[in-house]
């Protein structure tokens, strides 16, 4: 197939089912996982799907009783919720035919049932007359925050090969946990969304794939595929468990409303570092490896710190607040009362109370004369307007692929040479923010 037609093709598809599901996105708002305290997972091989149209063989946790498509295997693996305090089991049955095993960085006091020893830890061996290798591993959820799990079985080739996942504990002691990340109240939100980034060079796969007890050499890595939740775009761009990729079944794309908090739970789950550049706006990062950024205990993120770019390293995890306020344009963000007719009554900050405009530029006009149809381009994401929820005249033939009229802010990696697919742009480790208007309800 024609390697330059079929991305824009993938792009489309993308957009058009995003448009299509838009009314129902139960999984966009929260973060879409299981819950615990006892997890059955099962290593298992399967195929995940590229958004350059490709298929990789990759190795993978399945969730046995729970989540999107049971029993199949998931990249990443199945993100596992659980409660601060809690003692966590996971039962580990590994069908394929090699070692495998999980380990928990950030975790303490983690003890083994089964299983034979490994280097680093307890392992559940190959499966053997298809009997499934089994172990099990217990411990106490004491700390909140955002945690990875993976393999700790010759994990430079096996988190490579797939055999990685997030664990979220959220806070005891709170009245709202579901939208708190930690104790302290200045770590609230009130959306979150998870990321969890990676890249896989397919030759190890390849190689893996043809004998799976080959030894893969891994100084000859080269990544030509990245990914965020494990998929790269466009296919970042659809929703939540779509069918046709049963493997790869968390959405990457978030979305919220003007002034709200979002939290962004970041993983390096792969080995390489991965600059993540948030377009929109700054953010403060709050926490890092499960540990709020503090001065002393108790005192909340006061060590917070801002940035544009998120510095993900390899095996490090991260919570940071994002917001997008629309304070200090200069212009009313939902356009003048000419054209919108709404009102703005202030809250103690300058924000009116229902659509989070900022009071003191209601009613200005954006401060621009806006080009003559005949001397723009316009993207698909352009509403025909600048302002937030309201549509404009278009050129004609134009296609319009944002319902809502909403603000895309572009969220990718500022490395190069990650926002593409084995060489072709655009792909890779990108997908979008949305910006909705107050009116649109986000699930």
């Amino acid at each position: 197939m024609n390697q330059t037609i079929f991305p824009l093709a993938r792009w489309l598809t993308a957009v058009i089912t995003l448009l299509l599901s838009a009314t129902a996105l139960p999984a966009w708002a929260a973060i879409d996982g299981i819950t615990g305290p006892v997890f059955n997972l099962t290593a298992k091989e399967d195929h995940i799907s590229t958004g350059d149209g490709n298929s990789i063989y990759n190795w993978g946790y399945a969730s046995d009783d729970k989540g999107n498509f049971p029993g199949v295997m998931q990249y990443p693996g199945p993100t596992l919720i659980v409660n601060q305090g809690a003692t966590v089991t996971i039962n580990l049955s590994n069908t394929l035919p090699v070692p495998v095993s999980i380990v928990f960085p950030g975790q303490q006091g983690v003890t083994t049932s089964g299983g034979t020893d490994g280097l680093i830890t307890k392992e559940a061996p190959a499966m053997s007359g298809g009997v499934p290798g089994m172990v099990s591993y217990t411990f106490t959820a004491t700390h909140a925050g955002t945690y990875q799990y993976h393999s700790g079985t010759q994990p430079a080739v096996q988190v490579e090969m797939g055999l990685v996942g997030a664990l979220i504990v959220r806070p005891s002691g709170v009245a709202d946990p579901l939208h708190q990340a930690y104790v302290h109240p200045d770590t609230a939100f009130a959306r979150e969304h998870l990321f969890v980034l990676t890249e896989i060079d397919p030759l190890i796969h390849e190689q893996l794939m043809s004998n799976p007890l080959a030894v893969v050499d891994t100084s000859n890595y080269r990544p030509v595929y990245w990914f965020i939740n494990g998929r790269n775009a466009p296919d970042t761009m659809l929703e939540a468990g779509v069918p046709w990729l049963p493997t790869q079944p968390y959405n990457s794309m978030p979305r919220m409303h003007p002034g709200e908090k979002l939290l962004i739970r970041m993983v390096g789950g792969g080995r390489d570092l991965h600059p993540f550049h948030t377009h929109g706006n700054n953010f403060w990062v709050i926490a890092r490896d499960g540990r709020v950024l503090e001065s002393a205990p108790g005192a909340g993120p006061d060590l917070a710190v801002s940035d544009f770019t998120l510095r993900t390293v390899p095996g490090e995890t991260y919570d940071a607040i994002f917001e997008w306020t629309g304070k200090g344009l200069g212009w009313d963000i939902y356009g003048t009362t000419a054209q919108f007719a709404h009102t703005c009554t202030p809250d103690v900050n300058g924000f009116d109370t229902a659509t989070r405009e900022w009071c003191a530029d209601h009613n200005k006009p954006i401060p621009v004369v806006l080009p003559n149809l005949q001397d723009i381009t316009v993207g698909p994401h352009y509403s025909g307007s600048p302002y937030l929820g309201r549509f404009g005249t278009l050129p004609p033939g134009s296609v319009v692929l944002n319902q809502n009229a909403g603000y895309f802010h572009m969220w990718h990696s500022h490395n190069e040479r990650e926002i593409v697919n084995n060489d072709i742009f655009p792909g890779g480790m990108m997908s979008m923010l949305i910006i909705e208007p107050a009116s649109v309800t986000i699930p």
